[in-house]
């Protein structure tokens, strides 16, 4: 006999922006939303009957609506409010996820901008109707290198071993960092901002010896910056650049050329939680 097990349905990657034109320059959110709704489903499976199911085109509809009554306010606070809306509203629902990505505009003129090339901002909200509520902060493609100040040798070894020690070597990576806060009162931008640069200074201000001694410095870093945060959880890509042998051309090459490489790569997570830190519940689920 087969069992139902865990489900859940949603509108996925909603795109909405809104312009902020309240003072010069204008402002601008640019997000990408994500809604995941889950509850007593039972029926809707097994017989096909809807009657419990909020249509994902009025998720959809839901995102904008919300996105003009709000007003210009930070994703954290949006996805909130928008997991809060369905729960309430909506008997069949007992649980929201939301998920927000955040894209950076730059003002160059009072109401021209440019797209930021750097990371996207994240945001991932839980809303559940008895257990209440958790928000997990974040960012992805946050590109750091150090050119120096990087060291690896006293590794493991074995018959297939032929990676060489190094003194010396360029460590570069992709940071993708999700921040757990204590509660969902914040000053979320303030909170983001320190968070961001406490993981640029921690990856600038440390002698490497390894990608997972940076990876703990960065998360320790942002849980000493931002005490709103309780849990942080890292994945750093270890985007590999090796030295070009020049010789074939009669030249030296003391660490100036690098091939930098794509694939394959190290890949180098870690969770670092402060010692107070409360259960995290279904924060993370």
């Amino acid at each position: 006999m087969a069992i139902l097990g865990d489900n859940r349905y949603g509108k996925a990657e909603v795109r909405v922006v809104r312009v902020d034109r309240s003072a010069e320059p204008h402002t601008l959110a640019d997000w990408n939303v994500s809604v995941s709704l889950a509850g007593d489903m039972r029926e809707v499976h097994l017989s096909g009957a809807n009657d419990r199911v909020l249509p994902t085109d009025t998720q959809k509809n839901t995102v904008y609506a919300l996105a003009r009554r709000l007003g210009a306010v930070e994703p954290e606070a949006f996805a909130l409010a928008l997991a809060r809306h369905f729960v309430d509203r909506q008997p069949g629902i007992s649980r929201a996820r939301v998920h927000v990505d955040s894209y950076g505009w730059t003002a160059v003129g009072p109401h021209s901008l440019v797209r930021s090339g750097g990371e996207v901002r994240t945001v991932a909200v839980l809303h559940d109707g008895q257990s209440g509520s958790w928000v997990v902060g974040g960012l992805r493609e946050l590109t750091l290198l150090n050119t120096t100040d990087s060291e690896f040798w006293g590794f493991a070894r074995d018959e297939l071993t032929t990676l060489a020690e190094t003194t010396d070597r360029i460590l570069a990576t992709s940071v993708e960092a999700r921040w757990r806060f204590r509660s969902t009162d914040c000053d979320w931008g303030t909170a983001f901002s320190r968070a961001r640069q406490a993981l640029v200074d921690a990856f600038a201000g440390t002698y490497s010896y390894s990608l997972q001694q940076s990876l703990y410095a960065m998360g320790c870093r942002v849980l000493a910056e931002v005490p709103e945060v309780c849990e942080v959880r890292l994945a750093l890509p270890n985007k590999h650049h090796f030295l070009v042998d020049l010789s074939p051309f009669g030249l030296d090459n003391d660490n100036e050329v690098y091939h930098a490489a794509d694939r394959p790569y190290g890949l180098i997570e870690g969770q670092v939680l402060a010692d107070d830190a409360p259960d995290a519940g279904p924060a993370w689920s």
